[in-house]
């Protein structure tokens, strides 16, 4: 099993990735295609996480989080994603897309009032941004947020939207038009709708390819109210301030995919050295080795670009261009890898019960989620000068 090389990280690093290591192995792979067959979301296997303190990793203390950074988060997130992408994205989300909001736009009294919980892992909360018609450009947003008295009426609908509907969701933090600009064009802000607030509805989950055993609904709101105290960040600034926090989660993301790419590579060295055809182990055919060895190759250079964006990122530079290098890179290692990884495991590539199948089916998403290929290469280029 190949080992992820921090030596020049701090001892508090390296110590969280071997924590998280034996976690995903002891107790998220024995319950992985359980949860993945049955379409059931791993509550005992959360809890445990809250426990650990891995919601809490990038949350300041005072908050009651961990006081650590993205690079410690990555890590978490790198060991899992080798193991269960539902998991990982489960964590991602929570903490990316549901805490970060919150902790980067919110006023005392909604950090005061929401992190510890989000922090402890015992409640969670979801990033309600794309709309039917409304994905990477976020600007068409249709869901309005109209103000009555000391109130805003929020109405409209949200897509693909990550842990909004799970037995612990406390809130989605939405996108909403609030009013016209003097240039004419849309004013968005950002509202937190509690998930119990009349009017909210998270609608039957998603039928999905993969990350089964995340929990993903589509969203309505009808007439629903909540104080104008809900406003999360300056009135207009919605869409720039969840621009931010997309370039954050995409260092989450590709550091996820990392761990699925190695997760990759280490089924198929498992099952290369043990499965034998034509009275030889498939691993002495240089097809296969050959294979292998491209497919570290991808692991590897996935983990440095994560982690030279998450080291930007940490030491307050100008990360964006890094972090969609990294989303690029990383997402599409996992994708050429579990192909890969599929093809080495011949017919039981093909069975759920198997790792790389799982992620062959899980892989695919994130090339796609918190923006596509498509949009980082226009962001590379836009940072290039393009």
């Amino acid at each position: 099993m190949s080992e992820i090389n921090i030596s020049h990280l701090p001892e508090e690093y390296r110590e969280l990735r071997s924590i998280v290591r034996e976690f995903a192995n002891e107790v998220v792979d024995p319950v992985s295609y359980t949860h993945d067959k049955e379409h059931s979301f791993p509550y005992e296997v959360v809890a445990q996480m809250g426990e650990m303190g891995l919601f809490g990793l990038p949350i300041p203390e005072e908050y009651g989080g961990m006081g650590g950074d993205y690079l410690l988060l990555g890590l978490a997130l790198e060991e899992l994603g080798r193991v269960d992408q539902s998991v990982a994205i489960t964590l991602e989300a929570a903490v990316s897309l549901g805490e970060m909001p919150i902790l980067r736009f919110g006023t005392e009294e909604q950090k005061q009032a929401y992190l510890p919980e989000l922090a402890s892992g015992s409640a969670l909360a979801g990033f309600g941004l794309t709309e039917a018609g409304a994905g990477s450009d976020a600007g068409a947003t249709r869901t309005t947020a109209t103000e009555d008295g000391t109130d805003f009426i929020v109405n409209g609908s949200k897509q693909f939207i990550t842990n909004s509907g799970t037995d612990i969701t406390k809130f989605v933090t939405v996108t909403a038009v609030t009013g016209q600009k003097d240039d004419g064009k849309k004013e968005i802000s950002t509202i937190i709708v509690p998930t119990d607030t009349p009017g909210f509805t998270a609608e039957p989950a998603y039928d999905k390819v993969g990350w089964n055993a995340s929990d993903t609904h589509p969203l309505t709101f009808s007439n629903a109210r909540v104080p104008q105290s809900n406003l999360l960040g300056q009135r207009g600034r919605g869409y720039a301030n969840f621009l931010s926090i997309l370039g954050e989660g995409r260092v989450a993301i590709a550091a996820l995919s990392a761990g699925a790419a190695q997760g990759c590579v280490d089924e198929s060295v498992k099952y290369a050295k043990e499965r034998t055809s034509m009275g030889r182990k498939i691993s002495e055919f240089q097809a296969i080795s050959f294979t292998i060895a491209r497919m570290e190759a991808r692991a590897h250079t996935a983990r440095l670009a994560w982690m030279d964006a998450a080291a930007k990122m940490v030491a307050g530079e100008d990360f964006r261009k890094e972090a969609s290098v990294a989303k690029l890179v990383a997402s599409e290692a996992a994708m050429d890898n579990a192909r890969d990884a599929t093809q080495i495991h011949g017919g039981y590539g093909f069975m759920n019960e198997y790792r790389v199948a799982r992620h062959y089916r899980d892989s695919k998403i994130l090339e796609i989620g918190e923006g596509t290929s498509e949009v980082q290469l226009m962001l590379i280029a836009r940072g290039l000068g393009l």
